[in-house]
């Protein structure tokens, strides 16, 4: 049975400079589509994928990301705005891979549009007040 999901895959320092999603097709038959990226040399990583293939090759290469040290993480979770929280300084407009944050220029309140939000996680360690929430 052929299975598509979109996980979150967080790489420490030592792994970005692999090529893991190569792999992830080389050896185990998988096809990727990347949808974002922050891959920063001698620094923590992200990559938000597709990841295409027959069920027992997926699991395959999940157990690989894992054994290799690479946090993976369903995207079947969501970021949410605690609106009692958010004091609308703007960290996460700067952080955001996904540009998902906006500032309105005349009162400078940040809008969040959740549907550019690819519940990578970067806005919830950048949030001073703790607004930002990782809900399942």
């Amino acid at each position: 049975m052929k299975v598509s999901k979109k996980i979150v895959l967080h790489f420490p320092a030592r792994l970005v400079e692999e090529a893991i999603a190569c792999r992830l097709a080389k050896d185990f038959d998988l096809q990727f589509n990347i949808l974002k990226a922050s891959i920063i040399p001698d620094s923590e990583g992200f990559i938000v994928l597709e990841l295409t293939g027959e069920q027992e090759a997926y699991d395959q290469g999940i157990r690989f990301l894992t054994r290799a040290g690479i946090h993976i993480e369903a995207l079947s979770q969501s970021v949410v705005r605690n609106e009692d929280k958010c004091t609308h300084c703007g960290a996460c407009v700067t952080v955001c891979p996904t540009e998902a944050f906006e500032i309105e220029p005349p009162n400078r309140k940040i809008h969040f549009n959740h549907t550019k939000c690819i519940a990578c996680g970067v806005c919830l360690k950048a949030c001073p007040p703790r607004a930002m929430e990782l809900h399942f």
